[in-house]
């Protein structure tokens, strides 16, 4: 398993959160976002002491040639400036299909009690946001290479994720008024985190366990170890995605996750292609 030279990231970012102790604690999360979280705690794990490996080298995400902005005409662009959508190359009914399938791949999939384990978080509704909204954006990179049905897709998983986080918030029993005031809340993180996460992955590690430590852990984390984590799988699955077929994503929706710790975390295994029938289901 490769390394990466966040060590002294990690440092700098602790020794901050030292010095900021005498003057209070660290912004804590909204009044209103704590009605979602549940009282159920899971005890920290024995984390295995790691050898920690510096490295000048710096691996990213593999370098694509971005898509070029799709010649439409002058009504397309009016109507689109107005706020509706022109002829995409797909169905529209396809593209929201492929969106709420890739929005359950990225919480059907995931193993979330590893995540609660590996990173001690506790077991609730705000930690299991926090591992989706994470999943969610690395899908909403990836789509975004795919022109301008890539973009209208990036909508209904967006809107996929909220309707479900309502939907979970009233199983939960979360009265209207304080529900409302609680997705107030979480938007605001969400669209926070969003731009944290596209800031670290277009910059050195050290951005993005900023952005992680920030985001994530929500300001709470002291184990180097965790963060070391959260970065090698963060980078690894963005190279990962990245490799899938856009044509295959935007009419299938099918996405795939590496284990959240592996033996050759550089392995970057071949996936093999989803198939779909003539209507794209």
């Amino acid at each position: 398993m490769y390394r990466r030279p966040i060590q002294s990231a990690v440092r700098n970012i602790l020794s901050v959160s030292a010095s900021k102790a005498t003057l209070g604690k660290a912004v804590e999360q909204d009044g209103c976002l704590k009605a979602l979280v549940v009282a159920a705690t899971i005890p920290s794990p024995q984390t295995q002491c790691r050898t920690l490996h510096s490295s000048r080298q710096l691996y990213t995400v593999k370098e694509t040639p971005q898509a070029t902005d799709e010649e439409v005409g002058a009504f397309t662009k009016l109507i689109e400036a107005m706020g509706f959508t022109g002829p995409l190359k797909y169905n529209k009914w396809k593209i929201k299909i492929a969106a709420l399938r890739m929005y359950t791949c990225c919480v059907e999939r995931i193993n979330y009690d590893e995540f609660f384990e590996k990173c001690s978080l506790p077991d609730t509704l705000n930690s299991w946001f926090l591992v989706a909204q994470l999943h969610v954006w690395m899908c909403l990179v990836r789509m975004r290479q795919e022109g301008r049905e890539g973009k209208y897709m990036c909508r209904y998983i967006v809107h996929s994720m909220w309707e479900d986080v309502e939907q979970r918030s009233k199983i939960m029993g979360i009265d209207a008024v304080h529900r409302k005031e609680a997705m107030r809340a979480m938007t605001e993180n969400f669209y926070a985190a969003i731009f944290g996460y596209d800031e670290g992955i277009l910059s050195d590690d050290a951005v993005l366990v900023a952005a992680l430590w920030r985001n994530f852990f929500n300001r709470q984390c002291e184990d180097p170890l965790q963060l070391e984590i959260m970065v090698e799988y963060v980078r690894k699955q963005m190279q990962f995605i990245d490799a899938l077929d856009g044509e295959d994503l935007l009419l299938t929706g099918e996405v795939k996750w590496r284990p959240l710790t592996e033996e050759n975390a550089q392995s970057i295994l071949k996936v093999s292609s989803p198939t779909y029938n003539d209507t794209g289901l």
